[in-house]
């Protein structure tokens, strides 16, 4: 079921994701965020309120590799395959972050972590599936809010470095 969305302003995205925006010279993506009356918390939320695919959302998830947080960007569509992260950053171990962990390191809430624009600097994974598409959607902060954007320049703007840690088809 498709939910309109409302018109944005400044209001829609966090205020701490539009000043991201706005002191990356991206203050033009501001208008285009999008506000939703119902959560879009997960990907198929999202894009079943975008009427898009699955795999053109962003996932922006925290894991803690040996208890150092660590943001990957995964296709909506996919998962992340934890044995594959442990792999690219020679970690021991990776879990899932605890919510709080989450909220310290990015200063939001699951649910609306957006690519970038975080309250700390956070080591950024951005797996190559990304790039299937001409324009992929992201929270813009809150669970209600998401953004347009090109791939590779979402990916350039996390500092993120391409990877392939999707969960291997069986």
């Amino acid at each position: 079921m498709t939910t309109a969305a409302t018109d944005a302003d400044d209001s829609a995205a966090h205020p701490r994701f539009a000043e991201a925006l706005r002191e990356r010279g991206l203050a033009d993506l501001i208008p285009r965020v999008r506000r939703f009356p119902e959560a879009t918390r997960t990907a198929a939320e999202a894009a079943a309120a975008l009427d898009c695919g699955l795999s053109q959302i962003c996932k922006s998830l925290i894991f803690a590799a040996d208890g150092v947080p660590v943001l990957v960007l995964m296709d909506g569509a996919s998962r992340v395959d934890l044995d594959r992260v442990r792999e690219e950053l020679g970690a021991r171990k990776v879990t899932r972050a605890r919510a709080d962990v989450v909220r310290e390191t990015t200063g939001y809430a699951i649910g609306g972590v957006p690519p970038f624009g975080h309250r700390t600097g956070t080591r950024v994974l951005a797996d190559r599936s990304l790039l299937g598409h001409d324009l992929v959607w992201a929270a813009a902060g809150t669970p209600y809010t998401v953004f347009p954007m090109a791939p590779a320049d979402l990916i350039s703007q996390a500092g993120g470095t391409l990877v392939d840690v999707r969960e291997r088809a069986s």
